[in-house]
């Protein structure tokens, strides 16, 4: 019997790709995003789930339930990006970063549960980052709601156990998409005192979305996943050097760490 996938943020970037895929694979997806209007695609089922909104979410986990009368995956993956420094990044901002990458997904989480438990079996998915593990500069926030997100799927996967639902996060590095045409950026005052160390920052940032892998590579990773009888809690993908460094975390001292981000950040 063919899976019942349900994935959000699905109308581009690593959503999109792991969604094409896991359909070529023989698995029922039901994506989402805010305004399925706008995009062309017919290979799976768009629906419209902003995942902010609790509504959204219920009606959407309901028509599913009413159609395959379960959900098999629940992969989440919507997201959003924000830049800038942190003493001027407004509290607007941060708790619309909060909403998006951490108080949306535990929503949609919540929602998913009961089925699953009363099926006895389930497996979510979330899709973190390598700055979950660690911070870099003017991406301070980010960092933070994604470091959030892996804490709540390590939480949830000891507290789910019971029912047979697997949680798994998944941290990628960066991958070829349009993160950087949608993230928040805080916009700099003129007599910031960042600007210089920001612009460098930021051109580095989109420097290496444009150089990165293709997101099929997350697709795989989260096809062998679902495969798997025994997942593991936490998984890495991407560039070598990305997945490295949460191991020099933890091996390196602080400040000599910190000056390799510094550095790293720049280039």
């Amino acid at each position: 019997m063919s899976k019942i996938i349900l994935i959000t943020g699905a109308s581009s970037g690593i959503g999109k790709s792991i969604s094409l895929f896991l359909t070529y694979k023989g698995f029922k997806v039901y994506g989402t995003c805010r305004d399925p209007k706008k995009y062309n695609i017919s290979e799976f089922e768009l629906l419209k789930c902003d995942i902010n909104s609790q509504v959204e979410i219920e009606n959407t986990v309901k028509y599913i339930l009413e159609i395959e009368n379960r959900i098999d995956v629940l992969i989440n993956n919507a997201g959003i990006g924000i830049i800038g420094p942190l003493e001027e990044t407004t509290e607007s901002d941060i708790k619309s970063a909060f909403q998006t990458n951490l108080l949306g997904p535990i929503a949609i989480i919540k929602e998913c549960i009961p089925s699953m438990r009363e099926n006895n079996k389930g497996l979510i998915i979330n899709i973190t980052s390598v700055l979950g593990y660690f911070g870099i500069p003017f991406r301070g926030i980010y960092c933070a709601t994604k470091s959030s997100l892996e804490i709540i799927g390590e939480v949830f996967s000891m507290e789910l156990k019971k029912f047979n639902i697997n949680v798994v996060n998944v941290a990628p590095g960066d991958f070829k998409t349009d993160i950087a045409s949608r993230r928040i950026d805080s916009k700099l005052h003129n007599l910031s005192n960042y600007t210089d160390d920001y612009s460098k920052t930021l051109k580095s940032a989109n420097k290496h979305v444009e150089n990165a892998s293709n997101p099929d590579l997350v697709s795989k990773l989260i096809y062998k996943i679902i495969n798997s009888k025994h997942p593991k809690i936490h998984y890495k993908v991407g560039q070598f050097i990305q997945k490295f460094s949460i191991v020099l975390k933890n091996i390196l001292p602080d400040r000599l760490y910190e000056k390799i981000l510094l550095n790293y950040s720049k280039n």
